[in-house]
């Protein structure tokens, strides 16, 4: 592997015009050591930077490119788009056309409004539950993280913990009064929240499979608990399935697990890789969103054409082809199973969390089912060992506190690679 004088040459340029040099907090690497690569292409399982590295990635846009970079069925819906103009500003019938296929794919979905981020996906469906219910008041779980919104910034996971800061300045003590917490997994503890908060409580929302602690499945009978107190209360369940959505399953984590909820975000996949989001649900909730209803939102870039074509693209072909999914939870069964055998011989502490094509290794010896054990991670290992699998051609993400993805471009003899890169660099790791 190349040394990299490009990209930190880019870097120290980059932070005289942009905030901290990057766009987005955890592609900074503070919580790794080092400064960024600057891309300049991808292409199947690689992506390139501008110093000439080639990386086997596990981001693949933080999970949209589930079928590898620059599928050629995204690119070409594209470019058929790109000559009809970029933007209209009005109605297209493939709004429509997308709107009906994940209606007909997502469970929970009757109606669906298109967005341009998973944030304002988070953001208004919120605000619809709170407009619907007539309450203030949302819980949300410590570790999960639904964009930048202020609701959103208290005991947030992701790059908020990443750097050190989850309870942001510039959220108002009255934001935060409306937003309550509880850890995750923990039932009892929303209960109680909801017993003191009697029909005060709009919303619950949640990554129904968290994403931005590194991964944190539902333990047993969490998610039916949520479903069935809400149904009994009146509160509007909101699963945030900005990751999970069409990456665990063709209808998202609600159809792996079997649990509905009365509102469902979605982002990444459903753009193929452009900006994009949406929220839906029941029917008698989104009808109160403008103009069918009073709850305002709007969006002159939403429901773009050239992110509804690549969307769609990446759509019919899940719709199509379920044996993704299977082969997914193949190849990332190996890839774990190869992990847990090169750490068990070098006599880790380790745990690795792991569903479909989702995974997230711990450096702890006790199991992550919260915020608080994923704290336990030894995150200064995580860091020489992140900047051991760089040297090595395998970029993963700059933070314990990701989840990695898997895509179909991912070949047996990559797995093997992959393999030969970890061990060497849990040895090299555990050395320095």
């Amino acid at each position: 592997m190349k040394i990299a004088p490009i990209s930190e040459e880019l870097f120290q340029r980059a932070q005289h015009s942009i905030p901290g040099g990057v766009n987005s907090p955890v592609r900074a690497f503070r919580a790794v050591g080092g400064n960024p690569r600057f891309m300049v292409s991808a292409k199947g399982p690689y992506m390139y930077d501008e110093d000439g590295n080639r990386y086997m990635e596990f981001i693949n846009s933080w999970g949209p490119m589930i079928l590898g970079h620059a599928a050629e069925i995204v690119q070409e819906a594209v470019q058929q788009a790109i000559p009809n103009s970029l933007s209209f500003g009005a109605p297209t019938r493939k709004e429509i056309e997308i709107a009906e296929l994940i209606v007909d794919m997502v469970p929970s979905i009757e109606k669906v409004r298109m967005v341009n981020s998973g944030t304002e996906a988070t953001m208004s469906a919120v605000r619809v539950a709170r407009g619907y219910t007539g309450r203030n008041k949302m819980i949300k779980f410590e570790g999960c993280y639904h964009g930048h919104g202020d609701s959103f910034l208290i005991a947030a996971g992701s790059g908020a913990i990443t750097l050190g800061v989850p309870d942001s300045p510039g959220v108002t003590q009255g934001v935060a009064a409306d937003t309550l917490t509880a850890p995750f997994n923990d039932l009892e503890a929303v209960k109680t929240l909801v017993e003191a908060n009697k029909d005060q409580i709009a919303a619950i929302i949640l990554e129904p499979v968290a994403g931005n602690m590194g991964l944190v499945l539902p333990e047993a009978g969490f998610l039916q608990g949520l479903r069935d107190l809400c149904t009994k209360e009146g509160i509007v369940l909101i699963f945030d399935e900005v990751m999970t959505g069409f990456r665990l399953a063709p209808g998202g984590a609600q159809q792996l697990f079997g649990v509905t909820p009365d509102m469902t975000t979605l982002g990444k996949i459903i753009g193929g890789g452009m900006p994009v989001g949406a929220y839906g649900g029941k029917k008698e909730i989104m009808n109160f969103v403008a103009p069918a209803g009073p709850v305002y939102q709007a969006g002159t870039l939403s429901g773009n054409p050239i992110a509804m074509s690549a969307g769609m693209a990446m759509l019919q072909y899940l719709h199509a082809h379920p044996e993704v999914y299977t082969n997914l939870e193949q190849t990332t069964s190996k890839m774990v199973n190869g992990m847990k055998q090169n750490m068990q011989e070098l006599g880790m502490n380790f745990t690795i969390n792991h569903v479909g094509s989702m995974f997230s290794i711990f450096f702890t010896e006790q199991p992550v089912t919260d915020f608080e054990s994923a704290k336990t991670s030894d995150t200064a290992l995580f860091g020489r060992y992140f900047n051991a699998m760089l040297q090595r051609g395998v970029y993963l993400a700059p933070s314990q506190y990701e989840s990695l993805f898997v895509s179909t471009a991912i070949t047996d003899e990559l797995v093997q690679e992959y393999l030969k890169a970890n061990s060497e660099a849990l040895k090299e790791a555990l050395l320095r």
